[in-house]
């Protein structure tokens, strides 16, 4: 029976809502176990670590929290519910979400060429005009393409959508994988996706794998599922289970790299292997070669869906360490740096939006409403720390009850930590907070005479820097404490925190919100510190689809690209009312201007002077383009021009050198970020200032 979650009754709403917090965050923690060690031989495991049941990529020298694409496919590709909300979701419109948040050889994919690896040959499909699902079909890329592991991933967030509900959930895990997947890998992930949706109500493993037999229409894969459930059982020893998986269903009995099979047969017997443990599964999914990160987070999702959110802290510490922080590295970097908390609120808006029910409104960014969700807030790692705790309806800060008044720092990212960079792993990011914007938190202490600092970490190549607020007394009645983030050179927080000082035991953070665009953001001047460095620290806001963007010897950017659609953006979705300005220089070029209210690098609206000599609104929405309004702008080439353009509500205005040239009407009022377009050719654009408008 189908379910509606915002319909039904509150304890039930509730249930589902902690089951989906529960599934992301399986999810991540078994990607985190398995990924360090993604694509070693199984030996090399053994030998080295004998079993992976905890996090390994200190012994590598790797950060724990890093761009997997089977996280950032995961809940990238599942925003096509929410950024199409009424319509039916078709392959087409899956295709249309990939174009959108890829970026070519940077994001969300495994890069392995055309021809190898079955997303990026679907990708360039897209990109060469051939629709989904015939883009990742057997009848366009052979049957050793299409049936490579990576469909299974549509299962976790598009089953999580569905509680109770597996024929939905089976069609849309289908419809998304068709984009890069046929034949078996399809079957393999509407299996999935039916035991996904059915694990809300059913806790039982044999009665999940029943049930979700019903919607394997391959005989191949019925075979697999025969053989499984009947040499795998948490009576074998896992390296018994992982020795027969892979003399039946290994790598070496099907063409290609890392078929689809070979990883179904391993997470199920990863499953069975373990019984009810949650702990105990994804530690053999990271251990048994294969695709370890896939196959740990295809069922650490699961068993936290089936299992429920204690069952995650069972066995070794694997929620704190990872602190429910996650990466999804898209076009939108403002939604890279992101949390279990979130993705899973973003989830249950799109089942909403599915059941046709009213979305409410927004909740502040950090409410720590999960059961031990800290939403990345740790002891502070550049300052003494106070331990911290998710109470499911706020966060705890241990301020350790010394006699003598001590300070401890407890603080989130809202970018790239430095400290947690690694040339393995291409990371784009926008920040999710910037200066000029204002901070409103709720705060409180078990007694009087604590106090509380708000601050932020700033980095300048080596170099950490501390911003401090002013100081808040605090009591055990909440009160409201509001800070708006001073500007540092051009540069943008990392982390944001807040420094609790007293002689108490504990303080509360019950929540901490900002959103709209900043007061005032601005970059201006030579970026340049070398010749040689043509990608400052001051560039790493900025996410680029453009070819190349770089400092400039002479003005502050340079933004070139020899196709359409070269982007440049920073900023985030709740970026409504404000207006982006710039001083352009323009040569050649087809079009060149700035964009606003970017969501992806093929939504948005842009302003820009075209190679007619012509002044153009534009709204871009996938691969239609529409010219809002137009006027004749005959313009001097090499010439520098101030160029703004201002959104509020539905009213977008262009301007240069002082006078407004053009107005038009949006189609919406969606928020999103803002930067640069050019189209074959290049602009050089000389400082940028961000502006908060007032809204109409």
């Amino acid at each position: 029976m189908t379910t509606h979650p915002v319909r039904e009754a509150p304890v039930q709403r509730a249930r589902y809502a902690e089951q989906v917090y529960a599934g992301v965050l399986g999810k991540i923690i078994g990607v985190y176990l398995g990924r360090p060690v993604e694509g070693w031989p199984y030996q090399d495991i053994a030998d080295r670590f004998g079993e992976v049941g905890r996090y390994v990529n200190d012994d590598l020298g790797v950060p724990l929290i890093v761009a997997d694409d089977d996280i950032s496919g995961t809940l990238a590709f599942a925003r096509v519910v929410l950024d199409n909300p009424g319509r039916t979701i078709e392959a087409a419109d899956v295709g249309d979400t990939w174009l959108n948040y890829v970026i070519e050889d940077r994001t969300i994919l495994w890069w392995g060429g055309m021809g190898r690896s079955t997303e990026h040959t679907a990708y360039l499909n897209l990109r060469r005009g051939i629709p989904a699902p015939r883009s990742g079909s057997i009848a366009v890329n052979g049957r050793t393409l299409a049936e490579q592991i990576g469909a299974q991933i549509f299962s976790d967030a598009f089953g999580l959508m569905h509680p109770g509900d597996p024929d939905r959930a089976v069609a849309l895990t289908r419809t998304a994988a068709s984009v890069s997947h046929d034949g078996d890998a399809l079957e393999s992930a509407g299996l999935l996706a039916a035991m996904r949706a059915l694990a809300f109500d059913e806790p039982d493993l044999d009665r999940l794998l029943d049930a979700g037999t019903a919607y394997v229409r391959s005989p191949a894969v019925r075979r697999l599922l025969d053989d499984v459930r009947a040499n795998c059982s948490a009576a074998h020893d896992w390296r018994d289970i992982r020795d027969w998986v892979d003399r039946h269903y290994g790598y070496a009995r099907y063409p290609g790299p890392c078929h689809a099979l070979s990883n179904l047969a391993m997470s199920l017997g990863a499953l069975l292997g373990a019984g009810d443990s949650f702990p105990d599964s994804v530690m053999i999914a990271s251990s048994v070669g294969f695709d370890t990160d896939s196959n740990a987070g295809t069922v650490g999702c699961l068993n936290g869906v089936r299992l429920g959110l204690d069952a995650l802290s069972e066995g070794p510490d694997l929620r704190t360490p990872a602190a429910d922080r996650l990466l999804v590295v898209t076009s939108d970097g403002g939604e890279c740096v992101s949390d279990a908390t979130r993705e899973a609120d973003r989830i249950l808006a799109s089942a909403a939006t599915l059941a046709g029910d009213e979305l409410p409104p927004p909740w502040p960014r950090f409410t720590f409403a999960y059961r031990g969700s800290v939403q990345g807030f740790t002891a502070c790692p550049y300052h003494p720390g106070g331990d911290v705790q998710g109470t499911g309806n706020g966060l705890r800060v241990e301020l350790g009850g010394s006699p003598e008044a001590l300070t401890r720092h407890v603080s989130t990212p809202t970018f790239l930590d430095p400290a947690e960079t690694s040339g393995n792993f291409s990371t784009l990011a926008s920040p999710t907070l910037y200066p000029g914007q204002t901070l409103t938190a709720r705060l409180s202490a078990a007694h009087d005479g604590t106090s509380v600092r708000p601050y932020c970490l700033y980095a300048d190549g080596d170099r950490i820097s501390t911003v401090l607020g002013e100081a808040h007394p605090l009591g055990p009645v909440p009160r409201m404490v509001t800070w708006q983030v001073p500007p540092v050179d051009g540069r943008v927080p990392f982390r944001v925190g807040f420094a609790f000082t007293g002689t108490g035991t504990e303080a509360f953070l019950h929540e901490l919100d900002w959103r709209g665009a900043p007061e005032r953001f601005e970059q201006s001047g030579v970026l340049l510190s070398s010749i040689w460095d043509t990608t400052p620290q001051a560039l790493a806001p900025w996410v680029s689809s453009a070819k190349n963007f770089e400092a400039d010897f002479a003005v502050t950017y340079s933004v070139s690209h020899p196709d359409t659609l070269g982007v440049v953006t920073t900023g985030t979705r709740d970026w409504t009312d404000y207006a982006v300005a710039s001083r352009l220089t323009l040569s050649l070029h087809e079009s060149a201007g700035l964009v606003v209210r970017s969501r992806g690098h093929r939504r948005f609206y842009a302003g820009v002077f075209t190679g007619g000599d012509r002044l153009r609104l534009l709204h871009q929405r996938d691969g239609e383009r529409r010219v809002l309004a137009e006027t004749p702008f005959p313009y001097d080439r090499d010439r520098p021009y101030a160029v703004e353009l201002r959104c509020r509500g539905r009213d977008l205005e262009l301007s240069v050198d002082g006078s407004t040239l053009l107005t038009g009407i949006t189609a919406d009022t969606l928020g999103g970020g803002t930067g640069f377009l050019v189209e074959r050719g290049a602009v050089a654009a000389d400082g940028v200032r961000i502006s908060r408008l007032a809204a109409p």
